[in-house]
């Protein structure tokens, strides 16, 4: 488990600072970037908000309230509270026209910074549990590699940057998107600030 959480966290750090990022959208205050190696893509979501970071990260990184801002979550229940910093969650999302409902086994772990300019992280991966086979109505799917860094701007504003490696689990949520056919990435990035703010 130590070995896993680490990972998680290593994981997210290292795509975060991958050189060759293009940015496709600038809105107001959201910004969305790609990153293309081999056969993986990864988008990256960069939201200016309001808050203190430490307020941004307390509440992103409680699964449990991502239901109020991302219409992807259908359920979220926490399985198992490995620590103070990580837990195991179950999460199912809605079905896309032609595709069954997905759900997702997923290891969340938080990290505070060490040093004030380091940001604050939450790192996701799917993980296995034996206690949670894959359920026939749903289409199990995985998570390589997301999760948030929140960087502190000022005493009451911070910059998150939502990460995601995308799989093809994930794929037909975000084709139509990054074809600019639908704004969902958008829609939820504002409906993320809204929330937070």
């Amino acid at each position: 488990q130590a070995y896993l959480s680490y990972s998680n966290i290593a994981a997210l750090t290292h795509l975060a600072r991958k050189p060759g990022w293009d940015i496709t959208k600038t809105l107001d205050n959201v910004r969305i970037w790609t990153h293309e190696e081999g056969a993986v893509l990864s988008f990256k979501v960069e939201m200016q908000v309001k808050v203190p970071s430490h307020v941004a990260f307390s509440l992103l990184s409680d699964f449990s309230l991502r239901q109020r801002w991302d219409r992807h979550f259908l359920t979220c229940k926490v399985l198992q509270a490995v620590s103070e910093e990580e837990k195991i969650y179950h999460v199912t999302s809605a079905p896309m026209t032609g595709h069954q409902p997905r759900d997702f086994v997923i290891l969340v772990s938080q990290r505070q910074p060490c040093r004030p300019e380091e940001p604050y992280t939450v790192a996701v991966r799917s993980v296995t549990l034996r206690t949670v086979p894959p359920n026939p109505e749903f289409c199990r799917s995985e998570i390589l590699c997301a999760g948030f860094q929140i960087h502190s701007n000022s005493s009451s504003s911070c910059t998150v940057c939502y990460f995601n490696q995308v799989t093809s689990g994930v794929m037909p949520y975000l084709a139509a998107n990054l074809t600019g056919s639908s704004k969902s990435i958008e829609d939820t990035a504002l409906e993320c600030i809204k929330f937070l703010e």
